[in-house]
């Protein structure tokens, strides 16, 4: 059937061709020269496509529309493919176009604009047709992942053209592909992109996103992986007061990480069980001591655990007298709360070490100085046979040395 409309559309033509050629020789002289004129066009699949075909100068010859596939699509106003998603846009003696409805990649190729002069002039339109990607998937992650396992996640779209561009990202920070791999299924093709690592307790909560980027979106299709992963509990102890004194009231809070979450915190003193005293309160992860005295000295420690591990943190608590004025750091903080004592130990025994050597050296000096002092004090007698004559012989010593002048004319 469409075949023969086809035939019949090419006889009409040139039957009103010849007719028109006898009756008008003058006239198709000035239309014999000119082709008809189109443009290219691109549209996204499942748009719109909208094919133009014009001349400058025509004596009422027909213009037509034909498909990659040679079928006559519209001859003049006259349409001769039944086919719903085309229709007329607008025809006259100088332009004839048509619309493309919902177009389809098999849509795509070389459309034929045809002015029936004699001979029969021609031009070419070729509709590109970008297929869409479709939305990104990620596959390849079981939740949860046990800390230190090596996971790979893979992006797949499907049905783009040209081929997808994917991007992945940690959080809000691009990372590097590890590979990539595009298939061409029909006239479109499908592409894959994979990310591989070895997770730890930082990767838990960080959303891995999988961007597709592609010439026909306006937008990057997006999709995100939040990953989970399970770490053995860590623990650290904080405290209320930064100089614990008697009367006080005073809270520790053991501050667990973990996943699974570290359940239940046990608390202990002493390597024993807490005093069964009403003024200490356990409540979770938090100890409270209502009114601090001396009898709470002492190291006080919480311990949990979840599947994967135990951990624990201890706390050296001394209980200072209620008018000590304290110094300016808590002095019971175990490990990263107090001071390093063997910094401080090391810096005692430097200085101590220093005054050491500055009090030998002063009494050495002390030492030499007096021994001459003493010296000038003997001198002259030696040679006495007693204290009394050594005494006067070092007082005559000094008379005489008055006595020696020096004058000058």
């Amino acid at each position: 059937m469409i075949v023969q409309q086809h035939l019949i559309f090419i006889l009409y033509s040139l039957c009103a061709s010849v007719f028109k050629v006898a009756g008008t020789k003058s006239k198709a002289k000035g239309s014999q020269g000119q082709f008809p004129i189109t443009q290219n066009v691109t549209v996204v699949e499942g748009g719109t496509a909208n094919m133009t075909c014009r001349v400058d100068y025509n004596d009422n010859t027909s213009l037509q529309w034909s498909n990659p596939a040679q079928q006559t699509l519209f001859f003049g106003d006259k349409k001769a493919l039944r086919d719903h998603r085309i229709e007329l846009v607008r025809a006259s003696w100088q332009e004839l176009t048509i619309r493309i409805s919902d177009v389809s990649l098999s849509d795509e190729g070389q459309y034929t604009c045809s002015l029936f002069t004699m001979p029969v002039k021609t031009t070419k339109a070729f509709l590109t047709v970008l297929g869409v990607p479709g939305r990104p998937e990620i596959t390849g992650f079981t939740k949860p992942a046990t800390e230190g396992d090596v996971i790979t996640l893979t992006c797949t779209t499907s049905g783009s053209k040209p081929a997808a561009n994917i991007r992945w990202f940690r959080n809000d920070k691009e990372v590097q592909a590890g590979t990539k791999e595009v298939n061409a299924t029909g006239k479109s093709f499908t592409v894959r992109s994979s990310v591989q690592f070895q997770v730890d307790k930082r990767d838990d909560g960080v959303a891995y996103t999988c961007s597709v980027e592609h010439v026909s979106l306006s937008n990057p299709y997006m999709t995100t992986e939040v990953l989970e992963v399970h770490y053995a509990p860590h623990l650290e102890i904080t405290h209320s007061l930064i100089i614990p004194q008697e009367g006080q009231y005073f809270k520790l809070e053991c501050i667990s990480i973990g996943n699974p979450i570290p359940e239940p915190v046990l608390w202990s003193k002493d390597g024993g069980e807490l005093p069964d005293t009403e003024r200490m309160i356990v409540e979770g992860r938090e100890l409270t001591i209502t009114t601090l005295n001396k009898t709470d000295n002492g190291t006080y420690r919480c311990e949990a655990s979840n599947d994967l591990g135990t951990s624990s943190a201890e706390y050296i608590l001394f209980v200072y007298a209620k008018d000590f004025p304290g110094p300016t750091t808590d002095p019971n903080a175990l490990g990263q709360h107090g001071p390093d004592h063997a910094l401080i130990g090391g810096v005692v025994a430097v200085v101590v070490f220093i005054t050491l050597c500055l009090i030998i050296v002063l009494g050495r000096y002390l030492a030499r100085h007096k021994g001459t002092y003493l010296t000038h004090e003997a001198k002259g007698a030696e040679d006495a046979p007693d204290a009394d004559t050594a005494i006067i012989n070092a007082e005559g010593n000094h008379v005489h040395a008055e006595e020696k002048k020096e004058y000058f004319i």
